[in-house]
């Protein structure tokens, strides 16, 4: 790997007798690593953990596996994973996360929740915003909403409003040039420095929707420190009530370029590629929300009279949220939102299913979403019949079934719902998500 060489010059003067090793990590193979999805029932045992983490293990997983296709596992390498660890939001709270696709940090932030609080989840591509959508789907949270949205439009609604905000900036992608070399022919001396505009730009909205005495997590994958300490210190200066907390130190992360608080990940040091995090905090008094908490519905009579029918005969818990459609289309939102009216939304909460003549069908996402135990009949399938249901066939049984919807299980884990007539399980595997 050839390294750009203004590239090489600035690290040799930061690292001085560590540049050596640093520039030796680059010839290394990068570090895959995935994360387990504790929001499903069934959990399964893997190696290779990553020391000092909840869910974290060293590895590859196939995107074919059952594990990947019904949520149970999301890939994420092992550097990027300690940024929603250094945020770890308590149950209940309202999180945004700013710039969120793929949705590695995203689905960890939910973790944390465990289908409490709110994650409004940001994206302002549209078309990584459709991927995002995607993997949080397949995660099966009950309380996020997918936003496609600039930073200022969203501040414009959610003035004050959240508990924390994670920003992983938009940056120089330095530490991604041994995972993605393609990255270093962006790269160039005054790429940082640019960055740094836009990132500056993004922060002075986020700032807007912290709430009194929330938090705030700034992370990039660059070592540039244009994007990282000269950002935190322009955003102490120029915000007084902000000041930066410790974010801890495990695993070989080092300490920020004179800022002990803020955490830097060098592969010569760290198991995994580049990052950088910082942890900030409102310290103005926290207010108490004054959002109303009262749930209402937003259906006709004859759609929650469907709903209603579907819920009691197939389901066994209530879902707890606000129900509202998009055509007719099901949606299962958080409470205590305000007004989005202003807002172009990716995915409007849990997609509940569709309402058709006479009939409510529910979707994949919610049959990703219900664990074991909370649909009142299920099908558990094998490895075999898996790959034969996500090509898009359908399935022969070994008995007889009442007709109705069943809950269709891979390893104790939803995969969406079938209906069954007889022996034979319909396909209803979505026809893109098919292989």
């Amino acid at each position: 790997m050839s390294l750009p060489e203004k590239f090489v010059e600035k690290y040799q003067n930061i690292l001085g007798s560590e540049a050596d090793d640093f520039f030796a990590s680059f010839k290394e193979e990068a570090v895959a690593a995935f994360r387990t999805n504790p929001l499903k029932g069934r959990q399964l045992s893997f190696e290779n953990p990553i020391p000092n983490t909840d869910w974290g293990y060293y590895g590859k997983v196939s995107g074919r596996s059952a594990e990947h296709v019904s949520g149970l596992v999301y890939s994420q390498e092992p550097a990027a994973q300690m940024v929603a660890q250094a945020a770890a939001p308590a149950k209940g709270m309202k999180v945004l996360d700013l710039a969120a696709a793929p949705g590695g940090k995203t689905t960890h932030l939910l973790s944390y929740l465990d289908n409490t609080g709110i994650l409004v989840s940001n994206e302002i591509s549209k078309k990584r915003s459709k991927v995002l959508v995607e993997n949080v789907e397949r995660f099966g949270a009950r309380n996020i909403l997918v936003t496609n949205e600039s930073p200022k439009n969203l501040a414009q609604t959610f003035d004050h409003y959240f508990d924390m905000i994670v920003l992983d900036a938009p940056c120089s992608g330095e530490g991604m040039f041994r995972k993605d070399p393609v990255a270093m022919q962006y790269w160039h001396e005054d790429y940082p420095a640019e960055c740094a505009d836009l990132q500056k730009e993004i922060l002075q909205e986020a700032v807007k929707m912290l709430a009194f005495g929330g938090s705030l997590v700034y992370s990039t994958c660059t070592w540039a420190p244009e994007e990282n300490e000269d950002i935190i210190r322009w955003l102490l200066s120029h915000y007084d009530y902000l000041e930066l907390e410790d974010v801890p130190k495990i695993n070989g992360m080092t300490e920020g370029i004179d800022m002990p608080e803020a955490a830097r990940m060098y592969p010569h040091c760290f198991k995994g590629e580049g990052q950088f995090v910082a942890k900030l905090r409102d310290k103005r008094r926290a207010q108490p929300s004054l959002l109303s908490k009262n749930v209402k519905s937003y259906l006709k009579k004859d759609q929650e009279e469907l709903w209603q029918t579907f819920a009691d005969k197939y389901l066994k818990v209530k879902l707890e949220g606000q129900y509202q459609t998009f055509g007719n289309q099901l949606y299962l939102v958080p409470q205590g939102l305000p007004d989005l009216s202003t807002l172009k939304i990716a995915r409007n909460g849990l997609h509940l299913g569709t309402f058709k003549k006479n009939r409510f069908e529910p979707s994949f996402a919610l049959g990703l979403a219900l664990r074991k135990g909370e649909v009142v009949q299920s099908i558990e399938i094998d490895v075999e019949q898996f790959k034969t249901y996500v090509s898009g066939n359908v399935l022969s049984l070994s008995k007889d079934y009442e007709k109705g919807w069943y809950h269709i299980l891979i390893n104790g884990n939803g995969l969406g719902f079938a209906k069954v007539t007889g022996n034979t399980l319909k396909n209803y595997f979505p026809k893109g998500l098919r292989f």
